[in-house]
Order: structure tokens, then sequence, then C-alpha cells
């Protein structure tokens, strides 16, 4: 059914009433207030003449259907275009009549731009009334934003026009000295991020909102701490990828966590290339079930894959997955894959059976500790099983394989550093033997997996304590699962065979002070234990290793560098069962000199 549109019939009225004033008051302008020379006759027709048209044009041009709301920049547009050819339409009607001494040529065009003036007076009269009764009461918070750009604004028109709003704002934060005397929204910028604490307290404000729309980390924990200082609640804006996901809206506000404190890195992805090797393509990820591989499958999604094969031999991690991505846990689809990559034979069955053209392979044993203690399990998984899933793609003929690394990778030290080696270099022999793009990503730690440092501290935290940090120097690199999964796929779309990228983390985050930022965050008394470092596990994280090249040449966040390849008959099986690691970390080392040579 065709909807009833509906004549501004108010709206009209008082355009009419502005009509009927502008052209004798335009007619009286030019003939300097001489009222007694004025061709009545002339204003009288001008004026109904106008009316009409302002009530057909102005139908036209949708200004009187309730197109857009009264008094908003899209109908000041509109009204222009209305008054522009109401006004331009009688000038061309004057020049077709004998000149007349009582009504000179120049009036309907002088009676347009008063007209204009007045109808957008009245409009945004309306507006700030309308703006005024929706503002939040004094009940709500004061609130200082800092950002005085486009999201600044932004935030500050959604606190204005909502009068159940629980924040209200009174004065906005910029350490851009230009802005100093900007006002946005009838909000003043009051100063600088060093200001803070002086202007909070003149401004009684109780909470600093963080509206920078591409803020890292590194920005945001400087805020946090000149927020801390002024004794105010820092609230932050979702994510964009949250916005996307539809789990927040751009308004939504919250309190600022430690994920976003040590985790935000923005990320711009380039759409056309990724999907130019997903899109359509059968796709496989092999522990999908895991923090990273269910991320990876729901950011795959995004890009259309003919088929999303979820490969994982943990059955409850794939019923997790699936009910994030279909919205049932039913695991009677061919979706799910249970299946173990130690197993040879039943991955090369897979592989044959499903024919995947993309293979990101992110399953893995990553528990350092663990692992130092049983190095046999390592070399099951984190090396064999990926010997198992590389032949399995090359048999297949699949033409990309991602292989997801760790920074540990890096001149390693542990035996969960030399099993991911090992799988880098092993990834870059099939790239060069398959002239396809095998290629690995190296990046550090992801904040939130299970088993990580940030659900460790918490669960300590809740426990009364102590929270437990191997040294008070050790740093470490953070991203949030999801900015690293984006990057993950956009280095497939980028890399070529053999290479490893690695992906930038930003700045390294010492682990002290996250725990120190938890426990006051709890609001506990906990204390803090230093244990020492475990065995194999290096004060300082690299990203890249001794000898490695890193170059940018597509990605800005992504480097490209080679590791020395290596055969799968070449690997050294027994000196890693015996637990020889120098042994390991010798032939590594020959390899890299062997490659330079």
């Amino acid at each position: 059914m065709k909807p009833r549109l509906v004549f501004r019939w108010k709206e009209y009225l008082l355009d009419a009433v502005v009509w009927s004033f502008a052209v004798p008051v335009a007619a009286a302008v030019r003939l300097d207030f001489d009222t007694s020379t004025i061709a009545r006759g002339a204003v009288v027709i001008t004026v109904l003449t106008a009316l009409v048209l302002q009530a057909v044009l102005g139908w036209m041009l949708a200004l009187y259907k309730y197109r857009h709301p009264y008094g908003s920049r899209h109908e000041a547009q509109s009204l222009l275009l209305v008054v522009v050819a109401v006004g331009t339409t009688l000038a061309g009607f004057r020049l077709l009549v004998p000149a007349s001494d009582g009504f000179p040529r120049s009036v309907p065009l002088i009676a347009m731009l008063l007209g204009f003036v007045m109808m957008a007076g009245i409009r945004l009269l309306h507006r700030v009334a309308l703006e005024r009764e929706f503002r939040p009461g004094d009940e709500a918070a004061p609130t200082l934003v800092y950002g005085a750009g486009h999201l600044g604004q932004h935030v500050v028109q959604l606190m204005n026009r909502d009068r159940f709003s629980p924040y209200r704002p009174v004065g906005l934060i910029d350490d851009d000295p230009k802005k100093r005397n900007l006002h946005l929204n009838g909000i003043p910028v009051l100063g600088g991020l060093e200001d803070l604490t002086d202007v909070a307290k003149a401004a009684e404000a109780e909470v600093l909102v963080f509206a920078i729309a591409r803020a890292d980390a590194d920005l945001l924990r400087v805020v946090s701490d000149f927020a801390d200082s002024a004794g105010l609640r820092l609230l932050v804006l979702p994510t964009l990828s949250d916005i996307l996901e539809g789990k927040a809206r751009l308004g939504d506000l919250r309190d600022v966590s430690i994920e976003d404190l040590i985790g935000r890195h923005p990320v711009d992805t380039e759409v056309e290339s990724i999907a130019s090797f997903v899109t359509d393509r059968r796709v496989l990820v092999t522990g999908a079930g895991g923090s990273i591989g269910s991320e990876l499958c729901r950011q795959l999604l995004r890009f259309s894959p003919a088929e999303l094969i979820m490969l994982d031999r943990d059955e409850t991690g794939l019923q997790g997955v699936q009910i994030s991505i279909s919205g049932h846990g039913l695991l009677d689809t061919n979706e799910v894959v249970l299946a173990d990559i130690r197993d040879a034979d039943t991955i090369e069955r897979i592989f044959m059976d499903r024919s995947p053209d993309v293979v990101f392979h992110a399953a893995a044993l990553k528990h350092l500790p663990m692992l130092e203690q049983y190095p046999h399990e390592a070399w099951q998984t984190n090396v064999q099983g990926t010997i198992n899933v590389l032949n399995a793609a090359r048999s297949a003929g699949v033409a990309t394989f991602v292989n997801i690394s760790t920074d540990k990778a890096a001149n390693p030290t542990s035996v969960l550093g030399f099993s991911k080696r090992l799988g880098e270099r092993l990834t870059a022999w099939f790239g060069h033997e398959t002239n396809c793009n095998f290629l690995s990503v190296r990046f550090g730690n992801v904040i939130g997996s299970r088993g990580s440092m940030l659900p460790t501290f918490t669960a300590q935290i809740e426990a009364g304590g102590p929270v437990t940090v191997t040294h008070p120097d050790v740093t470490r690199y953070f991203m949030t699962i999801p900015e690293a999964c984006q990057l993950v796929i956009q280095a497939g779309a980028i890399g070529g065979p053999g290479e490893v990228l690695i992906l930038d983390m930003g700045e390294p985050v010492r682990i002290l002070d996250v725990a120190e930022r938890m426990i006051a965050r709890s609001g506990q008394d906990v204390k803090i234990v230093i244990t020492g470092l475990r065995h194999g596990e290096k004060l300082h994280e690299e990203l890249v290793g001794v000898g490695e090249a890193e170059e940018r040449p597509i990605h800005p966040k992504i480097s490209h560098t080679a590791v020395p390849p290596l055969s799968p008959l070449d690997l050294p099986e027994d000196a890693w069962i015996g637990q020889s690691i120098d042994e390991v970390d010798a032939m590594d080392l020959a390899s890299g000199r062997e490659q330079k040579l």
C-alpha cells in the first residue's frame, strides 16, 4: 500500500507570512521607505504569486513532505532551493512587464534574500528551543569530552539530544592550540590534557569521555592516567568492529577496560585484496575452536567464502564457534570437522574430500611452561602436525596457506619458540616447493585468549591474590584478538611464497604495570608476588629475529621477512626427543648463515 503524503501546512503558513512581510518591506527598502510611491497592486500580485510558487515548489522539492526534520541542515538546503527558485521566478516575471517606478525590478531579489533569512531564522529558533527542551537535566553527571573533532562533536550532540542521558557535557578537552576558542554545539574547549585536573575542578566534572576516533592503546593509557589524577571516571566508545557487528551503537559508552589500555591498535584493511582470495573460495581453518581460530572464522564469513570448513579436535570448541556463527550448536553439519592434525591419514583424507582453496592453520599447543615439561607434545602437534597439514594442503592443491606463528619464534629460547620456528621454516619450504602462497604470520600475545595473562590475573584478583608476575621488568606485546585476526587475513592477501609476515604490535607493555592497573581498578588490596622467569622464558619478546629484514612494501602494519626453508626430511627429531635444544638452535643458526651466503 502506497503511503499517504501529508502536506506541512503549519510550516507553509509560517513561510507564507514571511513572504507577505518580505515583499512589501523589500519594496519599501528599494524606494527609501517612501511608502506613498509603492505600487500596492504590484505588491499584492507578487505576494500572491510567491505564495503559490512557495507551495508548489516546496511540495516538488520535498520541503513540505516531512522528508527532513524541521530546522535540520538537510531541510535548510531544501529551503534554500525553494526560496531561490521562487525569487528568481518572481524576478523573471517582473522583467516581462513594463517598468514601474512604484515596483522596481530588484524588489523580488531583495525579498528573496530577506525571506530566506527570516525563514531560516524561524527554523533556527525552533531548533534551539527543541534542543534546550531535550538537554539532560542537572541530575546528569557533568562530563568532559576528550577530543574536539568530528567524533567529539557527535558525542556532545548525542548527549544534548537525550533528556534522559546520564551524562551532561560541560566542556571539551583538546591538545590542539588552534581549538582553544572553539565551541561545539555550545560547549567550549576548556584546555588541553595537561589542564585536565584544573578544568575538572572548575567545571565540577565527574566523567571524562574519550572521543578520539583512531587512537591506540598508548594514548589511551596516557589519558587514563590523567583521568585518574583528576578523579574522573573514564569512558570510551565501542570499537568500529563492535559497531559493524551490531554489538554496540556509536553512542554507547562504557568504562575503559584493561583490554583497551594495552591492546587497542587501529587497523586498516584493504577489503578488495582480501575479497580476491577469500570470496567464493572454499576456506578451511584448523584450530577453529580456539581463540584465534574462532575469530578468524567469524571474520572470514564477512567476505562470503563459498564454504567455511572449521576443523578442530575439541568438540566443545567447535560447538562454541558454531553457536557464534550459525546461532546453534547442533554439530550436525559438515561445516564442523572433528579431527586431530597429528593424524596424517585423516587430515589427508579430509583435504582431498573437501578440496579447500585457502587454509588458515591456527591449531597449536601454546603454553610455554607446559611444553618445557613435555617437549615431545610440542613436536607432535606444532611440528609434525604442521607437516601433516602442509602435506595435505599440497596434495589438495591449496592456493593460499597461512600458518599462524608467534613472536617466540624470533630468536627462540623455549620449546614453544623452537617448535613454532620450525613451523615457519617448514611452511617456507613448502611455499618454495609449490610456488604457491604458503606463508607464516608472526605476532605476539592476544588479549583474552584461554589461559592468557588477563583472565589469569582476573581470577587471582577475584580469589584475593596474590597476583603472580615473573619479573618486575618483563614486557610483552599485546593486541586484541579481532585486530590480530584482521591483520592475519590481510597478510594472507599480500604475502608471497615462503614469506613470514610480522604484525605491528605497537610498543611492548610492562606486565607489572598491567597487574597494578587491574588491582587498582578492582578496588581490592591484593599483593603482587614476583616468581622469577620460567625456564625458556624471555624478559623481553622480539618480533624480528637476528639477521631478518623488516620491510613494509604493501601494508603499513605488516612487515615482510624470510626464514631459511627446511625440508621435512631434514627435521632433527632425534635431537628434539632427546631435548637437546642447543642442537636444534645450532642447526637453525647454521641454516640462517647458509641462506645469507
